[in-house]
């Protein structure tokens, strides 16, 4: 078994106002050395490996973040694929 763990967040270019409210909310808090904060999601997607690659496993966990799991007009992502313990 592989785990997928993939974080996503929004593109630079996109305005992120949940981070703009967490971020002045930390301010408010006395945390005054935050100068900004984005927020974004993550993920763990537990992966059968058996009989394929680790480039086919990356060839899908792509195509699963691409089709669904990350709205790529205003997100980008990135994944990495670890073994999974016992």
């Amino acid at each position: 078994m592989v785990i997928a763990k993939i974080h996503v967040t929004l593109k630079q270019s996109v305005l992120d106002p949940q981070g703009v409210a967490v971020s002045g909310a930390l301010r408010q808090m006395g945390y005054k050395e935050v100068r900004g904060l984005r927020l974004g999601k993550y993920l763990e997607l537990t992966l059968d490996d058996k009989g394929q690659t680790k480039a086919a496993l990356e060839k899908k966990v792509k195509q699963m973040c691409e089709k669904l799991l990350a709205n790529t007009q205003i997100e980008s992502f990135h994944f990495k694929l670890e073994r999974k313990t016992k």
